[in-house]
């Protein structure tokens, strides 16, 4: 592209007067504006927000007013679109050297990192450095450390081409950046910010637990699960709230130069009691809160040793992390995974974590990327809210039903803060609204804490199972009150209003089962049928009574979620309840299916209803009567992502479901997507969508298609065989190894065992799993399964038998009903667990019609 006039003008000027630019007289904000505004002007962003764009939709925010760690500040520019955060600038003075100076690359780096950007720039005009910010960084980093491009001032008009197909705006739009982004992506070393804090706080539980356990015997594994979430979520709230400048910097810093650590913590925690009235800090009763006080964790014993270690690694220069810049919604995706492990205490009280059963069975936690929040709030949220004023808004119910660690619920209060702020500011006359909205830094205008308060109360609710992640839901949405206010501003609305800082989110966000209501203890199962930890468990939920307004004005005006991907024999045995209470119920049903039919019955009359949920009720038996419900219900939309990577590390393959309440919808919008372009959803969608007449699906299995391909179908139907009738009975599951740590190697672990044994070559076959096969081919990963089907010999494959004899104590644990006996001369664990023939006879001998097959045997594909 041409080189524009101003860039050459600029490259001139700099050049012509290059002493004086570099003198120490020369300061930052004279370069800002002499040289970096032009210079990404050039580049098509709207520096000076010439399009009067609301705050958080600018094309560039200036952040320079946030004081953080060590009296330095937040990047000189975010560059955004559509309100996501794209890269950011750091600019230096002349005088400083880019290329070869380390703080600068490093402070840079870590803001970026913090806040999950792939790429961001660090430039005095001068010089242009390019780093890659996906590289968790050192303060032993170089200046070179992560950088992928270095220009001059001399290189700008030569290299422009490159510098506008990465960073200019239109550039950003079409994708190249992106693009970019993927090719620049350096594979070692590589640990993004949010799998790198959740290792951090995964490492906090492990110490905390086990020393809280032991220093205090008496607690119950609830209260010490409790104890040690409540210590982690106060511990990082209080440290997000010192970089945002709302607490004294360094404040529990001060702690480790002090004997009594939990003690001094304690009076910190009472302090911010008085200051932000939130349920995070509850230590006694108070009129109008529902929440019981917090009476256990005042009196722990914690050592001093653990809490230190934990303060010092938050901290610079130890500490990558900057927390002005990591947002709610990485912190909630931390969160979703940390919550998908449970403390246990052991005979003796030791505390040992562990994953979920119900995380373990569906193969881990499903946190839901961003762009798939944002799609589906702005087509629910943003469709009831469109057009109405702040009063009217204020009278609608937002609900997540399963709420985790409130992605949905931050994602929807997020909407509703832009909306308001774009609707006051746009008044002609803002007088009567200084209350709601006031001028700060850069003489931007902002919502007032107080403003932001009452949207959350009147507008978001959530209900968990899990009562750890409603507290992670309420600090997530606590913390997005407080993003963007500075300790002078918000000092002075705490004392304009004369209340506490944050609302207290007891009567909003609830813990229950979403699914099971008080009539599962009805029909002669009396509650005292019942221990406490039985009671806990189910934890049954009376929609009527905790949210009796909302219910009784006749339900939510939006409901929006990721609903658990688990079958319902993970969580108890809850079938009977489900086939009395749910239209949709089918023995082998995943939960979700009755999450879809509860969270459209929560509806009102005009309420919409949207989801992302797994894909298979689509095809699977046991999203058969769903599917039968839903054709008598109104689809808005059904977006069918296949089998394209929307959850990463995840086999399970979502759709996006958008329900209206009311009458039956003859038609709705289709779409099949065939590649993922995150950043162009929305386009994608009215690209490649289509109508479908809801009377044209078949009730057997529901196939997305245009008319045309509905016409080619119909033809393959009537000329070829379904699979049903080649296949006697039905497929269940293929192979069930018993480890696959074992049994399932690579193609250089099956090289080796057949160079050491050729024979081995007899029992190792190619291996796929269900995310291989694919529509019209099969991906091959170079997966191998050893084959120890019952009557192998192993004796006769020593390579073999030697490779698995590492997995011995978790693969042949004592059957259960050995009872002490000895057998063909061996006591109790004496065997070596690879004699299979011989373990075999030893199972046919005493447990026989109870063993269905042993841990080494494959269970055939077919039965």
């Amino acid at each position: 592209c041409m080189v524009p006039d101003e860039i050459k003008e600029l490259v001139e000027r700099f050049e012509r007067n290059l002493s004086a630019y570099k003198s120490q007289r020369y300061n930052e904000a004279q370069l800002r504006g002499e040289f970096l505004n032009p210079f990404f002007e050039a580049l098509g962003w709207d520096v000076y927000n010439k399009s009067g764009a609301a705050p958080a939709y600018r094309d560039v925010i200036h952040e320079d007013s946030i004081k953080v760690a060590g009296g330095t500040k937040a990047p000189d520019y975010c560059f955004t679109l559509s309100g996501r955060r794209m890269f950011f600038v750091e600019a230096k003075k002349p005088s400083v050297d880019i290329k070869k100076g380390v703080h600068p690359a490093y402070q840079l780096r870590r803001y970026a990192w913090s806040a999950k950007l792939p790429l961001s720039i660090l430039t005095d005009f001068e010089e242009f450095a390019v780093y890659e910010s996906r590289q968790r960084p050192k303060e032993t980093d170089t200046a070179a450390t992560g950088r992928i491009m270095y220009l001059t001032y001399k290189d700008y008009i030569e290299k422009w081409d490159e510098i506008a197909g990465i960073f200019s705006k239109k550039a950003v739009l079409q994708g190249s950046f992106d693009k970019f982004v993927e090719s620049s992506k350096k594979k070692r070393g590589t640990q993004e910010v949010d799998d790198a804090f959740l290792r951090e706080i995964e490492g906090w539980r492990e110490k905390l637990a086990r020393n809280i356990a032991i220093r205090n015997p008496n607690l119950t594994v609830r209260e010490l699960n409790y104890a040690v979430q409540r210590t982690i979520d106060r511990i990082i709230f209080l440290r997000m709230c010192e970089d945002r400048g709302i607490e004294h910097y360094g404040n529990l810093r001060s702690l480790i130069e002090k004997d009594d650590v939990y003690p001094n913590l304690c009076k910190i925690y009472e302090r911010a009691d008085e200051k932000y009235n939130s349920g995070l800090f509850h230590f006694k009763k108070e009129r109008g809160k529902t929440d019981m006080p917090d009476e256990l964790t005042m009196n722990l014993a914690i050592d001093d040793k653990i809490l230190k270690e934990i303060i010092k690694s938050i901290y610079y220069p130890e500490s990558p992390y900057e927390f002005s810049v990591l947002s709610p919604e990485i912190l909630g995706n931390v969160y979703e995974q940390f919550l998908g492990k449970v403390i246990r205490l052991t005979s003796g009280h030791r505390a040992k974590v562990e994953e979920k059963p119900e995380v373990k069975k569906a193969g881990g936690v499903y946190y839901t990327p961003k762009y798939i929040v944002d799609y589906i709030v702005e087509n629910t949220v943003g469709k009831i809210i469109e057009g109405k004023t702040p009063k009217q808004i204020s009278e609608l119910h937002i609900l997540d039903p399963a709420c985790g660690s409130g992605s949905f619920l931050l994602g929807a209060y997020s909407y509703l803060l832009d909306y308001h702020l774009k609707w006051y500011t746009n008044r002609k006359n803002l007088k009567p609204y200084k209350d709601q909205i006031y001028q700060g830094k850069n003489e931007e205008w902002y919502l007032t804490v107080k403003e932001k308060k009452r949207i959350l109360l009147n507008n978001i609710y959530g209900v968990d199972i899990d009562s750890q992640a409603v507290e992670v839901t309420k600090l997530s949405l606590l913390l997005k009150v407080l993003e963007g206010e500075s300790s002078d501003v918000f000092e002075q609305q705490q004392k304009l209003w004369r209340e506490r800082a944050l609302p207290d989110l007891g009567n909003n966000i609830k813990c229950g089962n979403s699914l099971i209501g008080p009539d599962f203890y009805s029909g002669g199962m009396q509650t005292t049928l019942f221990d406490e930890e039985e009671m806990h468990r189910i934890n049954a939920f009376d929609w009527n009574k905790e949210f009796k307004e909302v219910m009784n004005s006749g339900g939510f005006d939006v409901v929006i979620g990721n609903p658990p991907y688990v079958r319902q024999e993970m969580i108890g045995n809850f079938k009977e309840y489900f086939q009395k209470n749910y239209e949709v119920y089918h023995g082998t049903a995943d939960l979700y299916a009755y999450f879809i039919e509860k969270g459209i019955k929560l509806l009102n009359e005009k309420g919409l209803y949207g989801v992302i949920v797994a894909n298979k009720w689509m095809r699977a038996n046991y999203g058969m009567p769903l599917r039968k419900w839903l054709k008598n219900r109104n689809i808005v939309e059904i977006l069918d992502f296949g089998d394209l990577p929307v959850f990463k590390k995840a086999t399970t393959y979502p759709c996006i479901m958008i329900v209206k309440a009311g009458k039956t919808g003859r038609n709705f919008w289709a779409v099949n997507f065939k590649t993922l372009e995150p950043s162009n959803l929305k386009e994608m969608v009215k690209k490649t969508r289509f109508k479908m007449d809801i009377s044209s699906l078949d009730d057997s299995g529901w196939a997305l298609v245009s008319e045309k391909e509905f016409k080619l179908l119909g033809k393959l139907k009537k000329t070829g065989k379904p699979l049903g009738e080649y296949v006697d009975g039905k497929i269940y599951y293929g192979i069930k190894t018993g480890l696959n740590e074992a049994f399932v190697i690579d193609k250089e672990t099956k090289e080796k065992l057949v160079k050491e044994d050729p024979k081995s070559e007899e029992i190792i076959k190619p291996f796929l799993v269900g995310k291989d096969i694919k529509r019209y081919s099969i991906d091959f990963k170079d997966r191998y399964l050893i084959f120890t089907r019952r009557g192998i010999d192993i004796d006769k494959y020593p390579a073999i038998k030697n490779y698995l004899s590492h997995y011995k104590e978790r693969l042949m644990p004592k059957p259960k009903n050995w009872k002490g006996k000895e057998w063909k001369g061996r006591k109790p664990g004496s065997y070596k667990w690879y004699e299979i023939q011989d373990t075999i006879d030893y199972y046919n001998e005493f447990e026989k019609p109870k063993i269905m097959y042993l841990v080494f045997q494959v269970r055939p594909a077919f039965t």
